[in-house]
């Protein structure tokens, strides 16, 4: 167990941040997941902007991998584009 104040506010903060990181993470997965189930055109590009956004904040708060977001992103704009 900590032994310091500063230890044990770090504590905190980290066990505060994990679950606000798998809240973001999450959700923003199940967004990538209805994005690919979707069949219509106009839904997936308004989605896909939206979807967009969400990885890129990830990416910027460290919780995923910067090339990670990329590469979803590149991987949904060409299934997106694929629609009719």
């Amino acid at each position: 167990m900590a032994n310091h104040k500063s230890a044990i506010k770090r504590i905190r903060q980290t066990l505060t941040r994990r679950l606000s990181n798998r809240y973001y993470a999450k959700t923003t997965r199940n967004a990538v997941r209805d994005l690919r189930n979707t069949t219509d055109k106009t839904t997936a590009s308004e989605l896909y902007k939206k979807v967009s956004s969400m990885l890129d904040k990830l990416a910027k708060k460290n919780v995923i991998h910067k090339n990670k977001a990329s590469n979803l992103k590149s991987k949904l704009a060409l299934r997106v584009n694929r629609l009719s």
